[in-house]
């Protein structure tokens, strides 16, 4: 449910107790898969229910932006990390709530789809597989297809991974692992086939041969593996450590320039799609873009670095606007 200090335009979609949705802090979301008895394994309800809430949080005003004036406490200012010299006053930053974290109940991330209910619908005669392969918008848990939402979405992994939940994972902009996690697509030891994503992805990042190892043989890999081999996990970390890990990221995200931020993920999203003159000339046209550079967010952000500048000597040490760059 939503902290008591966050208000919405409208109220978050109903879901059932198979799904937990969340406001850890102040514009952050998070999405919890409760079905720890089912390995939290998704069904197509569930891939439902997940969809209509990233819909409304797309489209969500409040979780939009709000303006922050520096000269003052603000509500908002708990989940900023950056610091500005007492010199400066009265800079005025939008900041844009644009974090989707998901992750598990219990010590599994995700098993996958489940199979029982699969299975009774393939011994229903109902074939339907290609067919919602080609034509499904969002893909595996309304997630792992998703490339609409400019708004950054963190994997929060607290277990094994397997089938959709990796497929759910790669498509994630930010992973961050336990140490205990074990990644795998079983699909060939099952007779199915990973359809949603994962493999075009798996084979961009990992390259065909790694990719293979995973896709062809269905072999497990380790937390490790995942972010020095395969290069989908950004950090991995004791288990304990995840969610506030995962929340460190959202910190830094919102405390980036919205526009920015934004524009950024349109042009990761493009790069999937064209080549790279292709993709820069569609980035540099689009929506996005044109807010950026004809926004408010672009002259601020330029105009309190400019005012720092002149009050501080870059090389003096005095100041003191800190950008993190680790967690």
């Amino acid at each position: 449910m939503p902290t008591q200090h966050q208000s919405f335009t409208n109220p978050p979609p109903i879901s059932s107790h198979e799904l937990k949705v969340s406001f850890p802090e102040e514009h952050v979301l998070q999405l919890t898969i409760n079905r720890p008895q089912q390995r939290n394994a998704v069904t197509p309800t569930l891939s439902r229910e997940i969809g209509n809430v990233l819909a409304w949080f797309d489209d969500e005003p409040s979780l939009w932006y709000v303006r922050c004036n520096l000269r003052s406490p603000c509500g908002y200012t708990h989940g900023i990390r950056r610091f500005v010299s007492n010199n400066v006053r009265g800079v005025a930053l939008k900041l844009i709530v644009l974090v989707v974290i998901v992750t598990g109940e219990g010590d599994m991330f995700c098993a996958g789809a489940d199979l029982k209910i699969w299975h009774e619908k393939q011994s229903s005669g109902r074939i339907t597989e290609q067919e919602d392969a080609a034509t499904s918008l969002h893909g595996f848990a309304s997630i792992s297809r998703r490339r609409t939402s400019l708004k950054p979405m963190i994997a929060a992994v607290n277990g094994p991974a397997y089938g959709g939940g990796v497929e759910i994972i790669l498509n994630c902009d930010l992973v961050v692992a336990s140490r205990d996690a074990v990644f795998a697509l079983p699909e060939v030891k099952r007779g199915v086939l990973a359809a949603q994503g994962v493999i075009p992805r798996l084979s961009r990042v990992a390259g065909h041969q790694v990719a293979s190892e995973m896709l062809l043989l269905g072999s497990p890999i380790t937390a490790i593996e995942a972010r020095d081999r395969y290069r989908f996990v950004n950090a991995v970390v004791d288990p304990v450590s995840v969610l506030p890990t995962a929340l460190a990221y959202a910190r830094i995200l919102i405390s980036n320039s919205p526009d920015s931020v934004q524009s950024s993920k349109e042009g990761l999203l493009l790069a999937q799609q064209a080549q790279v003159e292709e993709a820069v000339q569609m980035h540099a046209l689009s929506h996005a873009s044109r807010r950026l550079w004809r926004g408010t967010n672009v002259k601020e952000g330029l105009a309190a670095f400019k005012e720092v500048c002149t009050l501080c000597s870059p090389l003096s040490g005095d100041i003191v606007i800190d950008w993190p760059t680790q967690l």
